[in-house]
């Protein structure tokens, strides 16, 4: 499935119930969007586009050049509020609230905004940006729920199950993230300043970051296989994109890499 599928699978969802969400009290329902980053917040009313990139309207970093001028695009249409991937070479992550929903936009692909919380995760060149979307009129909402947390040696997402040092590595990649959540932008580590973190040669991180690449991959997630286009650094951002929107890693799992590592 490619990622533009992937995008547009959230659509067809709430094709469905499209006809009683245009009625006239279904848009009277809808109201303000918020946009949140870094601290500060923007108010969109039905009617509003607003855009997010290195020249929009929400400018979250002038001066990267891997950056889109304007990458995301929020409107309102057919009585819901749309978040739309309007660039040409990044894709977005957007994902719900304690990880309930996640979603890959490719470039010209769009998601409904269906729940009271999103986040919309993005990369360009080796720094990841996070935006939270708030909704006053969520079409769905979230049912209560136990997050059941796992020991380290056993985290499973479908078909994978990553070891302890599998689990480690992802988290040595993605602790900029995590530390500075809600924050907005944090960078990724080199390699090099990872398998450090760690304790370990450089091959070994290497290899094992091939093997983590590989297991995910395999279960379906997008943008880890190399090939043409495909750099290393693209790689391992879209690893730690997809880990942090799906919480694979949280920040309390920060401790971990701290802790003895029995394995190499």
């Amino acid at each position: 499935m490619s990622e533009h599928e992937q995008g547009t699978d959230a659509r067809d969802l709430v094709d469905e119930v499209d006809d009683e969400l245009t009625s006239d009290d279904a848009q009277d329902e809808v109201s303000r969007l918020t946009v949140e980053f870094c601290g500060e917040e923007y108010d969109l009313e039905v009617g509003e586009t607003f855009t997010i990139g290195r020249e929009a309207d929400l400018v979250v970093d002038e001066d990267n050049p891997y950056l889109h001028r304007q990458l995301v695009d929020l409107r309102h249409e057919r009585g819901l509020w749309w978040i739309t991937n309007v660039g040409s070479r990044l894709s977005l992550t957007v994902t719900g609230e304690a990880g309930t929903l996640q979603s890959v936009v490719g470039p010209g692909s769009q998601v409904p905004v269906v729940l009271p919380e999103l986040a919309v995760l993005f990369t360009a060149g080796e720094t990841t940006y996070e935006v939270n979307v708030h909704s006053e009129a969520p079409t769905f909402v979230v049912s209560p729920h136990q997050d059941v947390d796992q020991p380290a040696g056993d985290r499973t997402l479908g078909a994978v199950e990553l070891t302890p040092t599998q689990f480690r590595l992802i988290l040595a990649l993605a602790e900029g993230s995590l530390r500075r959540a809600g924050t907005g932008i944090s960078e990724l580590p080199s390699n090099a300043k990872a398998a450090e973190r760690l304790g370990w040669p450089i091959t070994t991180f290497n290899r094992k970051l091939d093997n983590v690449c590989d297991k995910f991959s395999a279960a379906g997630v997008k943008g880890l296989r190399g090939g043409a286009g495909r750099l290393a650094t693209n790689r391992r951002a879209r690893l730690v994109e997809y880990a942090v929107a799906a919480r694979i890693v949280r920040p309390e799992h920060l401790e971990i890499l701290d802790e003895p590592d029995g394995e190499t």
